[in-house]
């Protein structure tokens, strides 16, 4: 039988969620739930929102899992406070590894991670709590991804790297070997990260610049 599990969230990524888990997995989803103060429907995909304040009270953690369906929203921070209050709630987190992905069988997944299609997770990777891995990134050997971070689509992070707390990594960032993303860091898309990071930082991506002949000279088109 299939378990059976709230999402916490309504918005964009509770609904992709819902049809992962529907479609790909061993779990039920029979409501979400949602602050009052962001409370904007009575039914998504035919299934109750309910306010999240009443969660413990309607849909008890002794009978209930749960899945906090929140993006990198201010650098995480809103999927961590979510994620910590079900966790004193005394629910337990479930995690999603999609049927397309690759990981390999050593690697440790904390609770609340969604790992995505075409992942490839190499051996000996960690991945702690709460974390999100969009579709179709690499993580390299003896990697570890701690808490609380968000992983947009095709990073490449390669072996022996260390992604510390609340880190957000943009689309196609690279990173070499070796290397630490320390916490609270934003890795821009397209960056390439060849030694360790400061804390607290912002890394830009490399910004397409226009060349100096315009596509129209260049191929010698006459209009």
């Amino acid at each position: 039988m299939k378990k059976d599990i709230i999402i916490i969230g309504d918005g964009e990524f509770a609904d992709i969620a819902y049809e992962y888990f529907t479609s790909d997995s061993d779990f039920n989803v029979v409501a979400f739930a949602v602050e009052k103060a962001f409370y904007t429907k009575k039914l998504l995909h035919d299934k109750p929102v309910i306010y999240f304040e009443e969660l413990i009270d309607k849909y008890p953690p002794k009978l209930y899992d749960v899945f906090v369906a929140i993006t990198s929203t201010n650098l995480n921070r809103v999927r961590k406070r979510l994620y910590l209050s079900v966790k004193e709630m005394n629910y337990s987190c479930v995690s999603y590894i999609s049927s397309n992905a690759f990981v390999w069988n050593n690697v440790q997944i904390g609770d609340n991670v969604f790992i995505f299609e075409n992942n490839v997770i190499q051996p000996n990777v960690i991945i702690g709590n709460n974390c999100v891995l969009w579709s179709g990134n690499h993580v390299g050997h003896r990697t570890q991804i701690k808490d609380h971070i968000f992983i947009s689509s095709h990073c490449v992070i390669s072996g022996y790297c260390v992604v510390e707390d609340n880190c957000f990594l943009g689309v196609n960032s690279t990173f070499a070997d070796n290397v630490t993303i320390k916490t609270n860091c934003v890795i821009g898309a397209g960056a390439i990260i060849l030694k360790s990071t400061s804390e607290n930082c912002i890394y830009p991506g490399a910004g397409a610049i226009p060349a100096r002949v315009d596509s129209l000279r260049f191929y010698k088109i006459k209009e």
